[in-house]
C-alpha cells in the first residue's frame, strides 16, 4: 500500500523529477526547504505552495521542509486574503 508522505514507486539515482504548477524539474533526492522550492518553480514569495497527496491538496508552510523521493506534484496559488 501506498505511503501517504511519497508517491507509489520512488525514483532511483541521486536525481528525480518533481512538478511545480505542471513544470517537471529534476532536483536532488532528498530533504528540501518550501523556499527553496519556490525559487526552483518562480514561485513569488508571497504564494503559497502546496503539495499534492493522494489527490488532495497538502499546503506546505513557509519555513517546512519536504522530503522528495520523485514524483511529487505540487502547486502555487496566490494566498487567500482574510478580506474578500
Amino acid at each position: 500500500m501506498a505511503q501517504p508522505d511519497h508517491p507509489d514507486n520512488p525514483q532511483a539515482g541521486p536525481d528525480v523529477t518533481i512538478t511545480i504548477d505542471n513544470k517537471p524539474f529534476t532536483v536532488h533526492r532528498g530533504d528540501i526547504t518550501v523556499s527553496e522550492l519556490k525559487a526552483l518553480g518562480g514561485v513569488p514569495a508571497a504564494y503559497e505552495l502546496e503539495q499534492i497527496v493522494n489527490g488532495t491538496l497538502t499546503p506546505l508552510r513557509d519555513d517546512g521542509h519536504v522530503v522528495l523521493k520523485g514524483g511529487e506534484r505540487f502547486v502555487s496559488h496566490p494566498r487567500a486574503g482574510a478580506s474578500s
